[in-house]
């Protein structure tokens, strides 16, 4: 009997050493181990991107954001086209200015066909020529001073007017981009409350994206306005510089012509 409770007690202990020991060396790895964190929570797709509203958007906010994208399109599409022809403009100027070869040669024909092909100064002075030597028939009636200057006047608004192009979308889309971004903060708004109704209460992920759709169509808005209204101005004092160029060659070729009608 003695030795059944010797053999009892000693077997218990062996059994809690060896729990111990199985603590300890449990412990032991794990602490020798780099622990690596593992995401309790799996990323979610951002409810408030602009990835969200092409996803999920409705007709009304993708309509809005379509039509937004198509101005903003335009508009750098019109900026740099008028850039480069104001620039081409401006170069011709200087090949007409005050002391250039233009004024030196035998006659305002052969300096025009030196000008640039379909350039506005060459089309400006072959009006003037045209009118000089047309000046017969019905036309006879009318002094030539008259004439110059009408034919010079109507040349100087052609040049005016296709210079002029594309200026028109742009204070469109100037004024009215912040207009409809603002009709896509309303949409997105309305959405939001419509989810919140719906829901029965005001839960974070109800009304996330709808909000998060109201705020992006705003800033767009504004994105799409601010470069159009710069561009406008910045385009328009650059339209006066030029259309002085063009006011001046043409009074100078009236004088010369009046002066010189033969040589033209």
């Amino acid at each position: 009997m003695l030795n059944i409770k010797r053999l009892t007690s000693t077997s218990a202990a062996i059994v809690l050493v060896a729990g111990l020991a199985f603590g300890a060396v449990t412990a032991a790895q794990a602490q020798a181990e780099p622990t690596t964190a593992k995401p309790s929570v799996e990323s979610l797709d951002n409810p408030y991107g602009l990835k969200a509203i092409i996803d999920h958007g409705d007709l009304v906010s993708k309509g809005v954001l379509g039509l937004l994208m198509i101005m903003s399109l335009g508009t750098w599409y019109i900026l740099v086209a008028k850039v480069l022809e104001q620039r081409k403009l401006l170069k011709e100027a200087k090949t007409v200015g005050a002391g250039s070869r233009f004024w030196t040669v035998g006659s305002i024909k052969q300096g025009a066909d030196a000008l640039a092909t379909e350039g506005a100064f060459r089309y400006i002075a072959e009006t003037a020529v045209e009118a000089s030597q047309r000046h017969e028939g019905v036309l006879a009636g009318v002094d030539l001073d008259s004439w110059l200057t009408t034919s010079l006047n109507e040349a100087g608004e052609e040049v005016e007017h296709r210079i002029q192009k594309g200026l028109g979308f742009l204070a469109t889309v100037g004024s009215t981009s912040p207009f409809i971004g603002l009709f896509g903060t309303v949409w997105g708004i309305l959405n939001a409350l419509t989810a919140i109704g719906v829901a029965g209460q005001a839960s974070i992920d109800k009304v996330a994206g709808p909000v998060g759709e109201a705020l992006i169509m705003t800033a767009i808005g504004l994105a799409v306005a601010v470069p159009a209204v710069l561009g406008y101005n910045w385009l328009v004092g650059r339209n006066a510089t030029a259309l002085h160029h063009v006011t001046t060659f043409g009074s100078k070729l009236r004088a010369t012509l009046l002066a010189a009608p033969a040589r033209a």
